[in-house]
């Protein structure tokens, strides 16, 4: 982490900040990003200066190349991300006055953790995509007025139709800047419910949203699900976990149904990240050799992301489960092409592509309409990031991705640096690269919004 040998931001009691700093570029940022910097005043809140430097501090590019590494050793994964932030709304939903074991420290989490211990009216959730739908559903029912906003990627992707099917079952919610797009004022009140139709291409995080405040909708909540509907195993996870907290949803021909109930307050486990296991697969089947243990994974899951141990049987990667997670080692048995719809476990994609690239296996991956509308557009970035190791990539088809085995020319004095787009999946897919090859990777410190000791348990490799 960049560090400053003075400090630099404190809030005053006027909401305005004041600046004490050397550095001349932190303090053009600090103007940039507040509307007055002045010389430093009395009655400066120090809390402020941690806020403002974890949002704004930056690593340097890290260079990595592992050589002649045999990977053997034990991991304990961070706990999941998706069931995490769930277990948090379920339980402040409950009212329940026991605490959630094994929380994720990641930065999706822990701003969702913030908001909801918080007594400000005003969020900003950062680049935190599920806290953005969870809390908007959370506050929309929550008696107030509230403010909710984000980094400027969050400002792009759109809220629109969770935001239409929340005013049409009685919230009241309206944009500050961009129609469809955050930042949102939200009136929070008692909503009415009632029957609502949605495409079931949309995120299903937008889907969960609405199931986990539907117990306390007035009329119960109904939501038909049209076309084809993708992410399904986390719907299912909404589902299961709000079974869990004592309340009953059914959900039978793409029709979701959530009668008028109550949560009840429960103790409450999290499972470890089955989408960061992936990085550990891909890492053993690049390696070839050795055998990684990865803690806190179950055979039965919630998790969508649970079935890499299946795929990656068609990448040379066999998995052994215990009673305390799994151990992975290398097989010899693999695919030529390989094929797959990932319309269920989208955030295994770049995973896969990076693995089939570097292990010579053409393939062909479908169901990936939701990729474009992540923390990037994540088929562009990996056709472009890609191209950097000499990998053509080509999207046939609207939510598809493909490589054919075409190669192009690159320079070999030169080590590829590779671009994140702010997307800590892609910072985690490339990084095994370094199995085989020097790489670049641009702003490491993605990855703490899912798995913020990666970089640490990587190190790993060089022991």
């Amino acid at each position: 982490m960049q560090r400053y040998d003075i400090v630099v931001v404190f809030q005053e009691k006027n909401s305005n900040f004041a600046c004490v700093n050397k550095n001349r570029d932190v303090a053009q940022l600090v103007a940039c990003y507040v509307r007055d910097v002045e010389v430093a005043g009395s009655n400066l809140v120090i809390p402020t200066l941690y806020y403002f430097l974890t949002q704004h501090t930056q690593m340097h590019a890290k260079q990595l190349h592992f050589q002649h590494t045999t990977p053997n050793f034990i991991i304990q994964l961070p706990a999941s991300k998706s069931i995490s932030n769930r277990a948090l709304i379920l339980s402040a939903l409950a009212y329940s006055p026991y605490e959630i074991n094994n929380i994720s420290d990641c930065d999706d989490t822990q701003v969702t953790l913030k908001a909801l211990n918080s007594n400000d009216t005003h969020f900003d959730i950062g680049a935190a995509g599920t806290a953005m739908r969870f809390l908007t559903a959370f506050l929309s029912k929550t008696v107030g007025e509230w403010v909710i906003t984000g980094s400027e990627r969050m400002k792009q992707r759109p809220i629109k139709l969770l935001v239409d099917a929340l005013n049409s079952l009685g919230a009241r919610i309206e944009y500050l800047e961009k129609e469809g797009f955050p930042p949102l004022r939200i009136f929070g009140s008692a909503l009415n419910g009632g029957d609502i139709q949605l495409n079931g291409s949309v995120s299903s995080q937008y889907i969960s949203a609405l199931m986990m405040v539907a117990p306390y909708m007035l009329k119960g909540l109904k939501i038909k699900l049209e076309g084809h509907v993708i992410s399904v195993p986390y719907i299912l996870m909404t589902k299961a976990m709000m079974a869990e907290f004592g309340v009953h949803v059914s959900f039978e021909n793409n029709i979701i149904s959530i009668e008028p109930q109550s949560y009840r307050p429960i103790p409450y486990q999290v499972e470890s990240d089955w989408s960061a296991a992936s990085y550990w697969y891909e890492i053993v089947a690049l390696a070839g050799s050795g055998k990684v243990s990865l803690k806190g994974l179950h055979a039965i899951s919630f998790q969508g992301d649970s079935k890499v141990a299946v795929l990656f049987e068609r990448l040379g990667v066999h998995t052994e489960f215990q009673e305390d997670g799994v151990i992975i080692t290398p097989h010899r048995k693999l695919a030529t092409h390989f094929e797959h719809d990932f319309v269920n476990e989208p955030d295994l994609a770049q995973t896969f592509a990076v693995s089939c690239c570097l292990k010579n296996i053409t393939f062909h991956f479908k169901g990936l309409q939701s990729l474009k509308i992540k923390e990037t557009n994540r088929i562009l970035a990996l056709t472009n990031e890609l191209a950097k190791l000499g990998f053509q990539l080509a999207e046939p088809a609207e939510g598809e991705l493909a490589w054919d085995g075409t190669k192009t020319s690159v320079n070999v004095n030169r080590i590829p640096t590779i671009e994140t787009y702010d997307d800590h999946r892609m910072a985690m897919a490339f990084a095994p690269v370094a199995l085989l090859q020097p790489i670049i990777i641009q702003h490491p410190e993605v990855v703490s919004k899912s798995y913020p000791n990666f970089w640490n348990d990587l190190e790993l490799l060089n022991q």
